[in-house]
Parts: structure tokens; sequence; C-alpha cells
């Protein structure tokens, strides 16, 4: 046989039992059926070692060693799993007894299922299809298959319509929050995982994940994937692009794990009952903080008594949305800036005479973010408790309405967490929260909105015209005539889109006001998740229309316009430039 038949032969193995998973949590068995379902996963996986084995006599071509320690790791988690399938363990062996579990058995197929699907050949024609395209279409593919996945029997205690599993699963990819049924109650342990991985694929990005890993494996890209890649991550060179997933995803696990055990520790003793359910509800809540997501296994996110004056939780909640908020480009930029500031330090130290210059560390884009995300943090805080003092902030300490103003300042920006009963929130703080979930994020986020950049690029140049000048300057740069095209074609499509949307669901339910449609289609273009109570009630039309103004704002408008509009060459001509009267 040869090696393309064994690695094709392999990878469809692996497929049908992921298949066989799926009808295995999805459903309901007896004994009898959950013996032969374990039969066919021990089956597939004997035969997926021997193929791995087998493959490395055939190949031709030398593996990288990171390849190799991922196979022996495979191997050897087999190996302890068919020894723990036997009936009497040895007491010498009796740790087995830990990996006598049906988890580990699924984590053994989903590995061995990944590995194989990374070094697939997936050839993409880029002359049909372009990178934006590509894009889009991961995002509807994922949205599709958690649908079918929360529609599952065993995925819900009860039957969940198309229409709320389309919701649920739109919500949980592009990272919004907005719930039609609690997550807490309505949803299974097997449900609730698979918001969770619908969550973090939909963070990062499907296509970050399966790229990363295809070069894993494969350790060769194409050159018209690396192109596309670029764009995606943000890298200055087309070399950086494998570098930059592989920090993304690294940094993103550490930062969930730390958020976890930080979250962990938070909690009470007794509050949640079993250290599994503890585990879990740290490492959903330490995700869906990170990833922006907003969705909480609480009934009503962290507005509940138990939690409600719990603030070291909600600081550590704060630290991971905002983490998730500014960006992977600013977190590189600052840890080269920290580095920098170091080694100059250090060589100071030791040698005075010898100084170490490197210009411009800090980029024009990294302090046009922290600029811009800091004075919205302080104005934020500053207002909420000002609106909000004797109102919802009535019962906290002066220390607990520094940190809940702080939490309504930064959760607007498309986090989604609520520790305050949003319903009983001042006219004023509602108006507030408006312009926080419209500006969101910042590019290159797991969060949506419009961007810090766009919004602090408008303001300059509003500046800059009442100054007189032809160009925007900041920080002795002047910005591209592109960036201003685009930060002003980005802020008219969200109210385009902003807009309709509130026209449409205002005709389908005309008995709901104006301000709570209004920031629904504000929650949901940004990718928010606050709500002032009305997504639960909403008829299937509207439901519809939010479903696709997440969509929207997740991947944004203007990469939706690329994908369908044939893109024009640069052209060698100009004409004859005319001013236009506006006012």
């Amino acid at each position: 046989m040869r090696l393309s038949q064994l690695r094709r032969l392999s990878f469809w193995l692996s497929f049908l039992a992921v298949g066989v998973i799926v009808y295995d949590l999805g459903f309901k068995h007896d004994l009898t059926t959950e013996f032969y379902l374990t039969n066919i996963y021990f089956f597939t996986l004997s035969i997926g070692m021997i193929t791995i084995i087998t493959r490395y006599f055939l190949r031709k071509e030398l593996l990288a060693k990171k390849v190799k320690i991922f196979d022996a790791v495979i191997l050897f988690l087999y190996t302890i799993l068919l020894l723990a399938k036997v009936t009497d363990i040895p007491e010498d062996l009796g740790f087995l007894n830990f990996f006598n579990k049906m988890g580990w058995v699924y984590v053994a197929v989903l590995t061995y299922f990944v590995r194989e699907l990374s070094t697939s050949n997936i050839h993409v024609n880029n002359d049909q299809i372009n990178p934006a395209q590509l894009f889009i279409g991961s995002f509807l593919v994922l949205i599709l298959f958690g649908t079918f996945l929360l529609m599952l029997p065993q995925a819900s205690y009860e039957n969940l319509s198309l229409i709320d599993a389309l919701f649920t699963s739109t919500s949980a990819v592009c990272v919004t929050g907005l719930i039609v049924v609690d997550t807490g109650t309505y949803f299974t342990q097997f449900g609730q995982t698979v918001i969770l991985i619908l969550i973090q694929l939909g963070g990062l990005g499907i296509m970050t994940f399966a790229s990363y890993f295809s070069y894993f494996f494969r350790g060769k890209s194409s050159y018209e994937n690396q192109i596309m890649l670029k764009d995606v991550t943000n890298s200055q060179k087309i070399g950086e692009v494998f570098v930059v997933l592989k920090k993304i995803i690294l940094l993103t696990f550490s930062i969930e794990l730390i958020g976890a055990v930080f979250i962990f520790s938070s909690l009470e003793k007794d509050l949640i009952p079993g250290i599994f359910n503890k585990i879990f509800f740290s490492i959903f809540h330490s995700i869906s903080a990170f990833c922006n997501a907003g969705f909480s296994t609480l009934e009503n996110s962290l507005y509940e008594p138990e939690f409600e004056f719990n603030y070291l939780l909600q600081l550590v909640i704060i630290a991971l949305f905002v983490l998730g908020g500014i960006g992977f480009p600013l977190l590189f930029n600052l840890y080269r800036y920290f580095v920098y500031s170091f080694k100059k330090r250090l060589v100071s130290f030791n040698n005075p005479k010898e100084c170490l210059h490197l210009p411009w560390v800090l980029n024009l884009n990294s302090r046009i973010i922290l600029v811009t995300t800091g004075v919205l943090l302080l104005a934020g805080t500053v207002l909420f408790c000002f609106f909000e003092y004797d109102n919802t902030l009535a019962s906290h300490s002066p220390f607990g309405k520094f940190v809940v103003s702080l939490f309504g300042a930064a959760t607007p920006r498309t986090a989604g967490f609520n520790n305050v009963d949003m319903s009983a929130l001042n006219f004023s703080t509602v108006m507030v929260i408006f312009l926080l979930m419209w500006i969101g994020a910042s590019p290159g986020s797991t969060g949506g909105g419009i961007k810090t950049t766009t919004f602090a690029l408008a303001t300059l140049n509003f500046l800059s015209i009442a100054k007189g000048k032809d160009r925007v300057e900041v920080y002795r740069r002047q910005v591209s005539d592109l960036s201003m095209r685009r930060a002003f074609a980005i802020m008219a499509l969200s109210l385009v889109v902003i807009g309709t949307a509130v026209f449409l669901i205002a005709s389908f339910d005309s008995e709901m006001t104006l301000l709570s449609i209004a920031f629904e289609c504000f929650s949901a273009y940004s990718t928010v998740g606050l709500s002032l109570g009305i997504t639960a009630s909403l008829s299937g039309s509207s439901k519809l229309v939010i479903i696709a103004v997440m969509f929207i704002g997740r991947v944004s408008m203007l990469t939706i316009l690329i994908a369908l509009l044939r893109r024009v060459k640069h052209l060698n001509y100009k004409y004859p430039q005319e001013e236009i009267l506006m006012n």
C-alpha cells in the first residue's frame, strides 16, 4: 500500500471515529451499545497507531523532532488506555484507574483526528476563492456545525428549536454572549462544553488553529497560504506568519490557564459543589472572558447574590477581557518594548558610556491603542460611578463602587458580562454604554466593534480639519489616506447595518421600546452580549436579524464586501480632482 493511500485510510478512519463520538455523546444508549462503541474507539486507535508507525518506515522525507515527540505521546497515551481497559488492574499499577475513564478515550480519538486532518493535503483554488471568502466560510461552517451539535438530545435538558440552536451557536462563534435560553440551566455538561469549544475557536478563528497545526505536522505551507495568513495575523513579514500563529496560540492558552487558576482561587470554598464543577466553572469563565464572549453558566452573569460582591473575581474577569480586547499585536509589541527597556537599563548600568538604541519600539498603532483604551476606561469608569452612585452602586463599599464602575466601563467594549441589573441603569448610563459598545475593542483582538483605532482616527481627523490641516498627524507621523478611508468606511457601514436591524426588529416586534431594540442591535453588531432583557422574547424573524447582525459584526461588513466584489487592480491613471460641497 502506498503512503498516500495509507494516510487517506487513516484520515477517514479517524473522521468516522469522531462521528461515533458525536453519536455517543449526543444520544442516550444502553450498556450493550456503549460496549460496542468503546470497542470501536479502541479498534480505531489500534489501526491508527499501526498506520502512524508504518508510515515512519514508508516515509522518505524526515519528520521534524516535534512531530516525532507528538506521535510518541499519542502512542504512550494509547498504551496507557489499553492497559487501563483491563478489568483487573494490579495494585502496583493503581494509577491506571485515573485513565480508566471514557474522557481520555475521547481525547485520544480527537487528538488522532487532528493529527490526520493536519497532515492532509487540502488545496484551495486562490483564483476562485479569495482570503475574505475563506475567512467568512470558515465561520459559517463552524456556526452550522455548532448548531447541529447543540440540537443533539444530550446537549440540552429540553428540546432546543432550530432557530434557538442557530442563535446560540452564532452568539458563541461570534463571541457575542447574547442568549435566548439560560446557558447554565438549559444546557447539559456536553452542551456547555460545545459552547465553550465554539467560543475558543470563534475567538481566535478556526483558520488560526487549522493553519498552525497543518504547519506543525507538515512543516511547510504554500506561498499563497502564507500571504493570506499574513493579513489574518497582522505579521510584518511573510516568514513570521507561523511564528506569530504559535505565539498567539501559546499566549492565549497561557493567559486563559492563569485566569482559570485565579478564578478558582477567588471562589468561596462551598459555593460550587464538587471539584470538577469548580474547575469547569473556572475554565469556562476564563475562556469566555478572554475571548470577550460574555457567556456565563450563572443565570444573571455575575449579578448573583453569591458573586455580586466578589470583587477579586470581578477584577480577574476585567483583566482577562481587557487583555483579550487590546489585541495580540499590541501585546507582542509591549513585550518587545519591555525587553528593550530592560536591556537598555542593564547595558547602561554595566557600562554607562554605551547606549542601546532602537527607535520606535512602541509603534504608532500601539500608542494609539494604549491612549484610546486608557481614555475610554478612565472616562467610562468616572461616568458610570457618577451616574450610578446612588442607584445600582448604592449597596457597594467605596472600593466596591470603584471595581463595579471599572467593570461597567470595560465590559461594554465587547466583553458582555454584567455585575449590575442592566434594566435598572439610568438613561444617561445607557447612553454611555451605547458609545462604548459601538467603539468596542482593538484591532487584532478577540473583540468586536468599530475598534479603538477607527474611533481615534476619526477624532484626529475632526481636529485636523478644524485646524485647517490637509493631513492627519500624530506622534510625528502622518496617517495614510488609506487608513483614513477605511476608518470612515467602517464607521458608515456599521451605522447602516445597525440602522437597518433596528428598523426591521421594530417592524417585527412593534410592542418593544426603541431604546431596548437599539441597545440589542448595537450589542449584537459589536459582539458585546449586553441586553436590556428582550433577547429571549424576540420573535423568530427578529432573532434571524440579530443572528445576521452578530455574524456581520464578527467578520465586519467591509470583509463581506471584499468577498463579494471583485478587486480592481491598481489603476495607472488619475482623473482631475474637484471639491464637493459639504455645508
